[in-house]
């Protein structure tokens, strides 16, 4: 049995959500609000589940009722990938599963750890940048690291990111751009990403994961 607790609006809980969709995994979806009240995952109940206090968290638990609770969205696909490997998401050849690895992490780890939210309440909240300025920032960072993996798109890429199969690359660039878009970033200077966006989001595993599609969406 599987559990995920995410929050509709995470990137990061976004990734898994496809990944459990496309590797046909049932889940028990709970939500962590990481705006209402200051924010639940700060929660001292969640707390004990996950002390970075982030979502998401994975949850497995086997038919004796032993818990693995395992945090951190790119560990949590690496599991999956081992545990499930239906429907894989890494190649099976070295050079190419080391590539997917490198150009998600350069989203996982590069990109969005700089526009996550508790960057931007940091922003906001104690540094006090107005929020033009933040906006300045956000579009900085999204740019500079679009910009790169545009360049290796236009190397790797068929109708994915890295040829013609479903990868973890996906999964992580598809909640990238989603928040591009709500931040009104311009990418029509960034083809290969467009257009495999508009691939990826005409799979059911990735529509069924969309923020608008969640249970606790607001």
């Amino acid at each position: 049995m599987l559990k995920l607790y995410g929050y509709w609006r995470s990137s990061a809980a976004y990734r898994v959500r496809i990944a459990l969709n496309f590797k046909g995994l049932d889940a028990d979806l709970l939500s962590v609000h990481l705006v209402k009240d200051g924010g639940e995952q700060h929660k001292a109940d969640y707390a004990k589940i996950n002390p970075q206090e982030l979502v998401p968290t994975l949850v497995d638990i086997d038919d004796s009722g032993n818990e693995f609770v395992l945090s951190q969205s790119m560990a949590i696909l690496e599991y999956l990938e081992d545990c499930y490997p239906q429907s894989a998401l890494l190649p099976t050849e070295a050079k190419s599963k080391a590539h997917v690895r490198a150009l998600a992490l350069s989203i996982a780890c590069e990109i969005h750890p700089l526009n996550n939210l508790k960057v931007l309440q940091y922003l906001a909240g104690e540094i006090g940048i107005a929020d033009e300025a933040k906006s300045v920032w956000y579009h900085h960072w999204i740019h500079e690291g679009f910009g790169a993996l545009e360049q290796q798109l236009e190397k790797h890429a068929g109708r994915f990111c890295f040829g013609d199969s479903v990868s973890l690359v996906d999964l992580c660039l598809i909640p990238q751009v989603y928040n591009a878009h709500r931040f009104k970033v311009d990418l029509t200077c960034y083809p290969n990403i467009l257009r495999v966006t508009e691939n990826c989001n005409q799979l059911d595993a990735f529509i069924q994961a969309m923020p608008e599609n969640q249970f606790d969406a607001s």
